[in-house]
C-alpha cells in the first residue's frame, strides 16, 4: 500500500492511495472518442507523483514507511508497546559498529568509516513506535566513532560535521563536545575548541576527558601567545636596516 498525490499545472490536487497491483483498466466506452497519444503523453509529462511535495503541503513519507514495515512483518497485527525494542536490529547495529571499531584499532580508518556509516544507516531504520532514545543512543555513538576515524585521516571538516551531528542528537553527552573540540584543534581554531569544551563541561562538569583536553588547549594557547610576545619584542629591539647602516658609516 502506498500513498501519492498528483496534479497538473492549473488543476486542483488529487490524492489517492493504492493497495497492491492495479487492476487492468476497463475497455473504453464505445461512445467516448479515441485518446490522442500525443496529448496523453503531454499530460503524463506534466503530472508528478511524489511521496512529499512542499509546494502542495503533503507528506506521505512516514505513512509509506509504516506501510512497508507492516507489509514486511505480516504476523505483526498491531504496533507493540513503546518499551519493546527490535533486539535483532540492535544486534546488527552493534555488531556492525564493533566491526568498525576493530578496523579503527588496526589503522584501517577508511574501512572503519564505511562500517560506521552502515551501522548509522541501520540505526535510523527503527520502527516509528519505538522510543526515540534507543535510536539516539545508537546513532550518536556510531557517528562519534566515525568522527574519530575522520580525525585520524586528518579530514577535520568531516570530523567536525559528525561531531555537530552528535551534539544535535544527544546534546548532553560530553563525547560529542570532545569530538567537536578535537576537530577544531585540527583546524587550528583553538579558541573555538576551548569554547566547545566549556560547553560540554556545562553538561558534565566532572568529565576528566574534557578537563584534561581543556588544559592541553589552554597550554598550547599560552605557548603561542608567548611566541607572539617574543617575536614582537625582538622586532622592537632590532634596529631598522637604514639606521644600522648609518651607524656603521
Amino acid at each position: 500500500m502506498s500513498h501519492t498525490h498528483t496534479h497538473a499545472p492549473g488543476e486542483e490536487h488529487s490524492h489517492s492511495h493504492s493497495h497492491g497491483p492495479q487492476s487492468p483498466q476497463s475497455p473504453q466506452s464505445p461512445g467516448m472518442p479515441p485518446i490522442d497519444p500525443a496529448l496523453q503523453a503531454l499530460i503524463d509529462q506534466t503530472l508528478h507523483k511524489l511521496e512529499k511535495c512542499d509546494d502542495c503541503g503533503v507528506d506521505f513519507v512516514n505513512t509509506n514507511r509504516l506501510s512497508r514495515i507492516l507489509v514486511s512483518n505480516p504476523t505483526l497485527l498491531c504496533p507493540p508497546p513503546a518499551n519493546v525494542i527490535s533486539q535483532k536490529l540492535t544486534q546488527v547495529v552493534t555488531s556492525t559498529k564493533e566491526e568498525g571499531n576493530q578496523l579503527f584499532k588496526t589503522g584501517q580508518q577508511a574501512q572503519a568509516i564505511a562500517r560506521y556509516t552502515a551501522a548509522a544507516n541501520m540505526a535510523v531504520q527503527r520502527p516509528p513506535w519505538e522510543a526515540n532514545q534507543f535510536m539516539r543512543e545508537e546513532l550518536s555513538t556510531v557517528i562519534s566513532n566515525r568522527s574519530a576515524a575522520y580525525f585520524d585521516r586528518r579530514d577535520y571538516v568531516s570530523a567536525l560535521a559528525d561531531a555537530e551531528t552528535v551534539i544535535a542528537i544527544r546534546r548532553n553527552w560530553s563525547k560529542g563536545h570532545f569530538r567537536k573540540a578535537k576537530a577544531l584543534v585540527g583546524l587550528e581554531r583553538l579558541r573555538d575548541a576551548a569554547d566547545a569544551v566549556r560547553l560540554g563541561l556545562d553538561f558534565e562538569p566532572t568529565s576528566s576527558e574534557l578537563l584534561n583536553f581543556l588544559n592541553d588547549i589552554e597550554s598550547v594557547e599560552r605557548k603561542l601567545e608567548d611566541k607572539k610576545i617574543a617575536a614582537r619584542q625582538k622586532k622592537e629591539t632590532t634596529p631598522a636596516p637604514a639606521a644600522a647602516a648609518a651607524a656603521t658609516a
